[in-house]
């Protein structure tokens, strides 16, 4: 089954005009699920992309961060919203759409100079993946790269990215 069958549009959500690619519909299927996280897992081996650590960024990110860090042999890493995590952190506040958010990462998370791959479900205006690369870098990990389910062109979320390696799955 072709991955892009598995995700659901649905128009003028969260407001007018917007199409939001709904995940939920791949979740709840086995095989799709299994061969999403597969294929991640290929591609980022193909690609050498294979990390010390997923960082995965709250909360799909969690969902398909974990079970490829499992097929990588790789530890997980979640960045959260604020207040989330229970020790010390280190903090960063980004530029959305319209006003800020902010995210965390366990300043001990990661030792430094091991490799990390970014996880996230979906690339959009790439604010929010920008900001969780910018903790890591706080850290002092390397990054080898990011890795997205699904990648929405228009919005050339990549041109905030580092120049690094990008794995996506699906373009809209």
């Amino acid at each position: 089954m072709e991955l892009q069958s598995l995700i659901r549009d649905i128009p003028n959500f969260p407001k007018p005009g917007i199409i939001f690619r709904d995940i939920t519909t791949l979740l709840s299927d086995a095989q799709g699920l299994k061969n999403t996280i597969d294929t991640l897992a290929n591609r980022c081996i193909d690609s050498n992309l294979v990390p010390d650590y997923i960082v995965g960024i709250e909360s799909r990110g969690f969902i398909f961060g974990t079970p490829l860090a499992y097929k990588l042999n790789a530890g997980f890493i979640p960045v959260r919203k604020p207040g989330k995590l229970p020790a010390a952190v280190h903090s960063i506040k980004y530029d959305l759409e319209y006003g800020q958010d902010s995210l965390e990462i366990h300043q001990d998370a990661i030792p430094s100079n091991s490799k990390v791959l970014i996880v996230d479900d979906l690339i959009a205006t790439g604010g929010t993946a920008r900001a969780t690369a910018d903790l890591v870098n706080q850290i002092g990990a390397e990054i080898l790269g990011f890795a997205f389910v699904i990648e929405l062109k228009d919005l050339q979320g990549r041109n905030k990215l580092p120049s690094l390696p990008i794995i996506n799955l699906l373009e809209y």
